[in-house]
């Protein structure tokens, strides 16, 4: 039963001895209240460094005219943050793995504000157009490396802080805060009498945002999961596991979850970058066949507004109710959305419009429905949230960037009917797609994580009592997401009082008889199934049994 003291909610872990409730002290996962406000501060920072890459679309003709630029390197300032990302991308992991969530997210807000005041130099009237340009290139180049740090994190950040009915969620809320922020960006950059205006008014909003890292912890005291409780896996460490080199137990991985993961990057980067490759050609897609730019951005605005209603409607269930079903729906969805991006092929033509509105909405809805689903499965299967988030991140702009570059130089010349129209390019894109999602019916998508710590909740001590989610008997899961040694952990210390957990190394025989401990000793690769010890001393445990021992029948796969 979840009780909240004392600012925290606070769920009873659980303990296998014939009668749980004569146990006092017990360990115990913990879910905090701050959990809510580092949630809100990854999602104020993720929306401000949204709103950079796209300020300059709406403005991109008064831009060049302003400062005596072209309007190709006015398009470099929204493209130079998806070439950054892919290796911005690649260090978070690193950093976050190292210094923690908060350090990283430090570092993050620190090149959010200096993109903000580098970009405002380029605006002194004084400036070369040249001078001006570099300046402002180099103020986007800092904001690209800040909006990684807070799309890579999201995994990472809902599992030390959220438990099995609210990670998926917590995922959710950060990643699409991104989208929010670019929308934002179109909307209110034309807002201003002047891009020198416009540029001000991003950097004022960069510097008001700066605070909520402040909001940000790096992990609670207490966890709220036993795959919580774990030390981040390194990025170098799945890169071993996925090409099959040794690594250490827990960031093993076998050949099926190295098939599945690589599915995975196939499906997530196809996709994701033909939403990127979209948000930069929309109008060239669209205008050579008679539509106007405000029809462009209402196509755009549908497509984000229906896919945020249903990541907020469906995330939720995902933690609650469909909870094992993550990749029977990629299996359903990924074809739909490769499907409606084929159809674009025949659906781009004058006076079409409200079928492109439907297109926009079923795309929307299960592309957006599935970015969290792919990040989570893509830590369910590698065990490795920072490093997997990083890796389908990097995926998702890597395509992104192909189709942006290929589908411009399949522009039709202005000869073609109608003129510099986009049907070569939509045929590519179209096709791409098709190919990377087909991969999708080969995923068998196992939740190792899920499943293992359904296994310390449920299994493990059944009688507790505890409200954790019961989705289904959990008596199975993977070798490779089990770590070979937890330590011992127990709450009858002073630490107990500001709710922590107090690690006692050594022999439990030899420990003095006021202490209650909790051994769990895991087997790997061809050694015997798992064995759990459990030693109670003091009152009534000790006049029942000084160490029970029992085994649990965990199927090693």
């Amino acid at each position: 039963m979840s009780s909240a003291v004392d600012g925290l909610v606070t769920v009873p872990s659980v303990v296998h001895a014939e009668d749980v409730q004569d146990v006092p002290d017990i360990v115990e996962y913990r879910l905090y209240k701050q959990r809510f406000s580092g949630l809100l501060g990854l999602i104020i920072l993720g929306i401000v460094t949204g709103m950079q890459w796209s300020w300059f679309g709406p403005i991109a003709t008064n831009t060049a005219d302003e400062f005596g630029i072209s309007l190709n390197q006015v398009n470099w300032l929204g493209n130079i943050t998806f070439c950054i990302f892919v290796p911005a991308s690649f260090l978070v992991p690193v950093v976050s793995s190292r210094y923690g969530i908060r350090r990283c997210s430090e570092m993050g807000g620190l090149m959010l504000l200096i993109s903000a005041w580098v970009r405002y130099a380029g605006t002194i009237r004084s400036l070369s157009p040249q001078s001006a340009f570099v300046l402002l290139f180099f103020g986007q180049l800092f904001g690209a490396i800040s909006q990684p740090v807070f799309q890579v994190l999201a995994p990472m950040f809902s599992e030390r802080w959220f438990d099995l009915r609210g990670r998926t969620t917590a995922t959710m809320a950060v990643v699409i805060a991104n989208p929010i922020g670019s929308a934002l960006g179109q909307l209110l950059s034309p807002l201003m009498s002047t891009p020198r205006q416009s540029i001000l008014v991003l950097g004022i909003i960069s510097t008001a945002a700066l605070p909520a890292v402040l909001l940000i912890f790096d992990s609670p005291p207490s966890p709220p999961t036993y795959s919580g409780s774990k030390p981040p896996l390194s990025l170098i460490s799945l890169c071993r596991a996925m090409l099959g080199i040794s690594v250490s137990k827990e960031a093993r991985m076998s050949r099926r979850e190295r098939a599945d993961f690589a599915i995975m990057m196939l499906a997530f980067g196809g996709l994701e970058g033909a939403i990127n490759a979209l948000s930069v050609l929309s109008a060239q897609w669209f205008e050579p066949v008679g539509y106007s730019d405000t029809t462009c951005g209402f196509l755009g605005a549908t497509l984000l507004l229906s896919g945020i209603t249903a990541a907020v409607i469906s995330a939720p269930l995902f933690d609650r109710v469909f909870t094992h079903i993550m990749g029977a729906t990629l299996k359903v969805l990924v074809p739909v959305v490769s499907l409606t991006w084929l159809s674009l092929i025949w659906a781009v033509t004058p006076n079409n419009s409200a079928a492109l509105f439907v297109l926009m909405v079923i795309i929307g809805g299960c592309s957006v429905t599935m970015l969290p689903l792919a990040l989570e499965l893509g830590v369910e299967v590698t065990r490795n949230a920072n490093g997997s988030s990083a890796v389908l991140w990097c995926c998702g702009n890597l395509f992104g960037i192909i189709l942006i570059l290929v589908e411009g130089a399949l522009r039709a010349p202005s000869t073609a009917d109608p003129p510099y129209n986009m049907h070569d390019a939509l045929i590519f894109h179209g096709c791409v797609v098709m190919v990377c999602g087909s991969f999708i019916f080969f995923l068998r998508a196992k939740q190792a994580r899920r499943e293992m710590d359904e296994v310390i909740i449920e299994d493990i001590v059944p009688s507790s009592g505890a409200d954790v989610p019961r989705s289904r008997p959990a008596t199975h899961f993977s070798r490779t997401g089990v770590p070979p040694l937890e330590m011992v952990r127990t709450t009858d210390s002073p630490k107990y009082e500001a709710g922590l957990s107090e690690d006692l190394p050594g022999d439990p025989q030899k420990r003095p008889s006021e202490q209650r401990l909790t051994e769990i000793t895991h087997g790997g690769e061809g050694e015997e199934p798992e064995k759990c010890r459990r030693a109670y001393s003091g009152g009534d445990i000790q006049r029942q049994q000084t160490n029970e021992i029992r085994r649990c029948n965990i199927e090693v796969s």
